[in-house]
């Protein structure tokens, strides 16, 4: 699948194949040829969206594993349920004419259990909208990962309302931080910060980037105390870097709740 053409005379770099990114990202290149690549791809701003989307998209479908597949609108399950009914009296009216002498001289048709094809008819179209959902999750993240483009604030464009308190509890070591993830990847909801601007402050005065952006915030409770949890990618695999921040980071104040890495090692 690999696509090595694309790099600058002749050789792998910028502008990136998003095949070979995917092949790199996936694990596939020997131990060599990667060892070369991820330090050229993590200082490369477009290669770093790209692989990042890939990371996004990881987590979006191992999320979608999880989820109970909706049931089928009312209006088709009736017509099925119409149509297996018409299938069945057709089978019997097929076998028991109304000119015959009498059902005792025919073998039994078979009898329809609606119940049961009802069930067997959402297991089927469970799984197909399974199929379709986990499709739309990969091409929603790949559009936003196109270089030139960002998943930051964007005008018009409706984020979630921030609360001063709330989401779910951790220990203050992290633990229990895995499950921040279903719900956090591609959220803006900066909590107790209110909104981007406290929380680059805030990243700043923990010593960090705030021009790295994270994959996603959202509250957290440490321990009783309200925070934001901030989730990084971290150039591996189903790996993350989650740091929770207190409500009163700030310039000169870190508040820093917890640093922890998270996902496969």
């Amino acid at each position: 699948m690999t696509d090595e053409s694309r790099g600058a005379g002749g050789t792998i770099g910028p502008p990136w194949s998003v095949d070979l990114l995917a092949d790199l990202h996936a694990g596939v290149l020997d131990d060599r040829e990667a060892a070369q690549l991820w330090p050229r791809v993590n200082a490369d701003p477009e290669a770093r969206a790209i692989i990042e989307a890939l990371e996004a998209t990881t987590a979006d479908l191992s999320a979608l594993a999880a989820e109970p597949a909706p049931p089928m609108p009312a209006e088709f399950a009736a017509r099925l349920d119409a149509a297996l009914a018409a299938e069945s009296a057709a089978r019997q009216e097929a076998t028991f004419p109304a000119t015959a002498p009498g059902p005792a001289e025919h073998p039994v048709a078979p009898v329809v259990d609606l119940s049961a094809a009802r069930k067997r008819r959402n297991r089927q179209l469970g799984w197909g909208a399974g199929i379709l959902t986990a499709a739309a999750a990969a091409a929603v993240a790949i559009t936003l990962s196109i270089p030139g483009t960002t998943k930051t604030d964007t005008p018009g464009v409706a984020a979630p309302a921030p609360s001063a308190v709330g989401g779910p509890t951790v220990g203050s070591d992290g633990s229990g931080a895995e499950a921040l993830l279903g719900g956090g990847l591609g959220v803006r909801n900066y909590g107790p910060l209110q909104d981007s601007k406290r929380f680059d402050a805030c990243v700043a005065a923990a010593g960090m980037d705030p021009a790295v952006r994270p994959e996603g915030v959202r509250p957290v409770t440490v321990e009783g105390k309200p925070g934001v949890v901030a989730i990084y990618t971290t150039g591996k695999l189903a790996q993350f870097r989650l740091v929770a921040f207190g409500a009163d980071c700030g310039p000169g104040n870190p508040d820093k709740l917890f640093d922890k890495v998270v996902g496969k090692k």
